[in-house]
């Protein structure tokens, strides 16, 4: 089936888009035509059934950004660059013999028009250039870019302006501004169509990757069962029973990640009197998912007295606990550095791995068992034997004490010495 992508834009763009869709295999647009930037919010709700939504630039991107981040299909916008400047000047200078100096233009970042005068042994800065990037999203106003061309052409500081907002080349041209519009180079066209076409691709692969639930209850009841099917019913798939306590269900990632989002798995578990376990585990085949899920499981029963959910993606990523977290562990970890350090101290990599992962996603280089045990989300005992190891083998030291308000020994303060953005 062909990749159907959502084009959001001004008539001209699109009706290029058109021609050049022909040297893209196995892609349709649905075109989305705006007079003004502003109107792309309105064109998001009338959106048909496509992969994905390309705008022609980042203004429409920006001004309907939170319609579009409330869409469950990827959206990505046309970026201006270095060639789109380069084509557009060279054509106003080859056809009507303007210099340089005589163009105002207005684009995202000024910097661009920087880039292509130094390219070419121009270094000084451009004379008469505006940028909106810093204006985006809240404080864009179209009328203050018409008004910086239409000054200085009527000062007689330019001859021509260069415009990348179709919006202003119309009002410019009704107040008799010669104006040209920003050309967008048919490679830049083609590379974004393709990158439109192979993101799309990816999401619907990814969405449509097996995913199996496995669950434990503590004690069977009807009312629980029903939830269960009520699950089931939600994510497309039927409950198969293992035991009296233990079930599965097999569906789509995509499903899962839906039923994640809307925040549904706290409602789920209210259904529960006594505590349930769940892991989602994704796969390539129904073997890995159903493996995955069965490990994310066992995590989400380390903590006994909460209903905890966990989820094992087929890289190893384990998220969760939820609905109260949503951590990132990872628990592979392929670095012959990382696997050599976990055999020299006897430590195994998964645990070395959710360390350096705990060290990363910490504010202070510092910490205490007690912040790593809470972490890990195991034992106090159990994590001061893994701090043991990583202080006698060199890959943690003490940095200090922190006293306690109760009675006892101060609490020590540890710091990796890992070199955790390597590993």
């Amino acid at each position: 089936m062909p990749t159907k992508i959502a084009v959001i834009g001004s008539k001209d763009f699109i009706d290029h888009l058109v021609k050049i869709i022909p040297q893209i295999e196995n892609v349709e647009i649905e075109p989305y035509i705006y007079t003004e930037p502003s109107q792309a919010t309105k064109l998001i709700q009338q959106l048909k059934p496509c992969d994905i939504v390309f705008f022609s630039g980042a203004l429409p991107y920006y001004f309907s950004k939170e319609s579009h981040e409330q869409l469950p299909i990827p959206c990505i916008y046309l970026e201006q660059d270095e060639s789109v400047i380069a084509t557009s000047l060279l054509s106003i200078i080859y056809h009507q013999n303007i210099h340089v100096d005589r163009i105002s233009i207005d684009l995202m970042r000024s910097s661009f028009v920087a880039n292509v005068l130094r390219d070419i042994g121009i270094f000084r800065s451009p004379q008469h250039v505006i940028d909106y990037e810093d204006m985006l999203p809240n404080e864009f106003d179209i009328t203050q870019i018409i008004q910086y061309h239409h000054s200085r052409y009527e000062l007689g500081l330019i001859d021509i302006a260069l415009t990348s907002i179709h919006a202003v080349y119309d009002q410019l041209q009704k107040l008799g501004v010669p104006t040209e519009k920003m050309i967008d180079p048919t490679h830049s066209l083609v590379k974004g169509l393709e990158r439109a076409k192979t993101l799309a691709e990816y999401t619907n692969s990814r969405s449509t990757a097996i995913a199996v639930v496995s669950v434990s209850l503590l004690v069977p009841a009807n009312s629980q069962i029903n939830a269960l099917h009520n699950l089931a019913q939600a994510i497309h798939s039927t409950l198969q029973e293992i035991t009296q306590t233990n079930f599965l269900l097999y569906s789509t990632r995509g499903d899962i990640e839906s039923f994640m989002a809307d925040n549904a798995f706290s409602d789920f578990i209210a259904n529960f009197m006594e505590p349930i376990s769940i892991g989602f585990g994704y796969g390539k085949t129904i073997m890995e998912a159903e493996q995955n899920a069965i490990i994310a499981r066992s995590f989400a029963e380390n903590h006994a007295n909460s209903s905890t959910g966990f989820i094992l993606t087929e890289s190893k990523e384990l998220l969760g606990p939820f609905p109260k977290g949503n951590k990132v562990y990872r628990l592979k970890n392929d670095h012959p550095a990382l696997l050599q350090i976990a055999k020299d101290m006897k430590l195994s990599p998964v645990n070395l791995s959710k360390i350096i992962q705990f060290s990363r996603s910490r504010q202070h280089l510092q910490f205490t068992a007690a912040d790593l045990s809470e972490y890990l989300q195991i034992t106090r005992r159990s994590t001061e034997r893994i701090i043991k190891k990583l202080v006698d083998h060199g890959s943690a030291k003490i940095v200090g004490e922190e006293m306690t308000y109760q009675q006892g020994r101060p609490r020590a303060i540890y710091e990796l010495t890992l070199p955790i953005y390597y590993l």
